[in-house]
C-alpha cells in the first residue's frame, strides 16, 4: 500500500504539474508530495520527473507511470462503487418485467441506473404473459393499459406513452405523403399481429379499413418492414431513428397509460427505489413531453 500512495502521488503530480496541486488534489501537505516522488524515484531506480522553476514535467518514465496509475485509480474507484452496492443492497439481480414494445423507451433509462450502481445485473422479462410479483417472478413490473388491480401491489402511474405514424423515404416517393386523414385510404401499412389488437393506435388503425402489407407481434419486426418500405407503421418518436418521416404527430386518442407495479414487500427496499427513480426520470424530464414524444 506504501507503493500505491507514492504512485498515485506521483500520477497527481504528472496531472497538476506542480506539487502544490497534487498536494491540493489529495488533501496532504506538498511535503508529503515530495517525500513521495524522491521515495519512489529511489525504489524504482529511475528519474520520474524533470524540476523546474515551474513545476514538474514527468520524464518518459514518469508519463509511462502516470498511465499505469490513472489506470488503477479508475480501477479502485469501480470496486469502490460495486462495494458501496453490495453494503447498500443495491447490487445483484432485478428483474422487471416489461411488455415488449417497450424496450425501446425503458431501456435507455437504465443507463445512469447502470452508471451510479455497477454492481446491479438489470434482467428484463418480455413475456406476453403477466408475471406474478407476489411469487418472484419478477421484483418491478411496467404495465400498459388498465391500472393493475392485484393486491399487495404497489401502483404508481408514469408518463403514459404515445406513437406517431412514420413512413420511409422510399414508401413516400412510391406512394406519396397524406396530409390528412381522408388521404390514408390508398396507402399501405404495417401493423400488428392481433386483428382485434388493444393498442389504441392499431385499433384506430382497424377503423379506417386499411391495406396491410405486413403483420407482425414484435415491434423491432415491424419497424424493420416500415424501413424497407413496406407499408407506414407506428413508432414512438423518442426511439424512432434515421431518415423515417413522421406522417402524423401523437394523437391523444393514441395515448396509453404507463404503470409502474412493486410488491408492498419489496417496495421500500433500497434496490427497488433507486430503480424506480431512474425509471421515472428516464421516461419524462422537465423539458421533454410523455414517454415516447
Amino acid at each position: 500500500m506504501d507503493a500505491w500512495d507514492e504512485i498515485r502521488t506521483a500520477w497527481h503530480v504528472a496531472r497538476a504539474g506542480t506539487v502544490s496541486g497534487a498536494a491540493e488534489a489529495l488533501g496532504v501537505h506538498h511535503a508529503t508530495v515530495i517525500r513521495h516522488v524522491d521515495a519512489l524515484e529511489a525504489r524504482l531506480g529511475v528519474k520520474l520527473f524533470q524540476r523546474h522553476g515551474r513545476g514538474y514535467t514527468p520524464t518518459e518514465a514518469g508519463q509511462m507511470l502516470a498511465e499505469a496509475g490513472a489506470e488503477t485509480d479508475a480501477r479502485f474507484s469501480r470496486l469502490g462503487a460495486r462495494l458501496s452496492g453490495w453494503a447498500s443492497g443495491i447490487a445483484g439481480d432485478l428483474a422487471i418485467t416489461i411488455p415488449p414494445e417497450l424496450c425501446a423507451l425503458i431501456v435507455p433509462a437504465l443507463l445512469p441506473l447502470q452508471e451510479d450502481y455497477p454492481a446491479l445485473v438489470v434482467r428484463l422479462r418480455t413475456a406476453r404473459r403477466v408475471l406474478k410479483l407476489e411469487q418472484g417472478e419478477a421484483h418491478l413490473a411496467i404495465r400498459a393499459g388498465a391500472r393493475p388491480e392485484e393486491p399487495d401491489n404497489v401502483v404508481q402511474p408514469l408518463a403514459p406513452v404515445q406513437a406517431a405514424l412514420y413512413a420511409s423515404p422510399h414508401y413516400l416517393a412510391r406512394y406519396g405523403k397524406p396530409q390528412s386523414d381522408t388521404d390514408l385510404s390508398g396507402h399501405r401499412f404495417v401493423t400488428d399481429e392481433a386483428e382485434e389488437s388493444r393498442v389504441p393506435w392499431f385499433r384506430w388503425l382497424a377503423g379506417i379499413a386499411p391495406t396491410v402489407a405486413l403483420r407482425s407481434d414484435d415491434l423491432a419486426a415491424q419497424e424493420t418492414g416500415i424501413r424497407a418500405g413496406l407499408g407506414m407503421g407506428f413508432l414512438f418518436p423518442r426511439a424512432a431513428s434515421g431518415d423515417l418521416v413522421q406522417v402524423l404527430p401523437p394523437r391523444d386518442a393514441w395515448s396509453v397509460p404507463l404503470w409502474l407495479v412493486s410488491h408492498v414487500d419489496l417496495h421500500r427496499s433500497a434496490k427497488l427505489q433507486v430503480a424506480m427513480t431512474a425509471i421515472k426520470r428516464g421516461l419524462v424530464t422537465p423539458d421533454d413531453g410523455p414517454a415516447g414524444v
